[in-house]
């Protein structure tokens, strides 16, 4: 039987923007390297807010990283010998990146992963969701909302646009709770209506009579 270390096994980081996930990736990494562990970072091409080579928090903690373009080159760039694995801004990979967490997880490698679990919509933002699942450990962040100060969960989108991907930091999204978060274009979360609920059509109104053989 295989041993593998305690530490083995899928973490996720999760949250809205601003909350602190690059930062708590950034502190997992550099701790497993203090351990003298053998550590690879990855991030997607996608994200070049900051650096196109590292990983960086908005707090401006950074760590050097790998940057790919598809969820299959994590398995093509990584050495046998790594014993911990990070990837940042995951919600940018495809599918593809559950299964090989997942694998890796299983061959005993320590994998962490840092992403948004809701979209500007309020949506969850696959492949997020299914890496939570997925999880041995997920840590969901909170940020603070702008508006009223409360823990916020949720990431407001304030400039024009309907692309679901939209890379962008301070001056294109903010920190939102529940209750000030206002999706744009609304949420199309279906209503549980009852007949008598029902929206009314052009042909609404009082039930007609019908007559026997109609």
């Amino acid at each position: 039987m295989a041993f593998f270390p305690t530490m083995a096994g899928l973490e996720v980081i999760c949250g809205p923007m601003f909350s602190g996930k690059s930062e708590e990736l950034i502190r997992r990494l550099r701790r497993a390297r203090i351990a003298r562990q053998r550590v690879q970072v990855f991030k997607p091409r996608l994200d070049d807010r900051y650096s196109q080579d590292r990983i960086v928090s908005h707090s401006e903690a950074s760590l050097e990283a790998i940057v790919v373009e598809r969820a299959e080159d994590v398995m093509r760039l990584l050495d046998d010998r790594t014993q911990v694995v990070g990837v940042d801004e995951v919600q940018f990979f495809d599918p593809g990146i559950v299964g090989i967490c997942n694998r890796l997880a299983n061959l005993g490698k320590r994998v962490i992963v840092a992403g948004l679990d809701l979209d500007y919509r309020g949506v969850p933002f696959e492949p997020v969701p299914q890496l939570m699942a997925m999880a041995d450990q997920v840590t969901k962040m909170l940020a603070v909302c702008t508006r009223c100060g409360a823990p916020a969960s949720r990431t407001q989108r304030i400039v024009a646009s309907e692309e679901r991907i939209l890379v962008g930091a301070a001056g294109a999204y903010e920190p939102r709770c529940r209750f000030c978060f206002e999706p744009e274009p609304p949420s199309q979360i279906p209503l549980d209506l009852s007949p008598t609920e029902a929206p009314a059509g052009p042909d609404s109104g009082p039930p007609k009579e019908l007559k026997p053989g109609a």
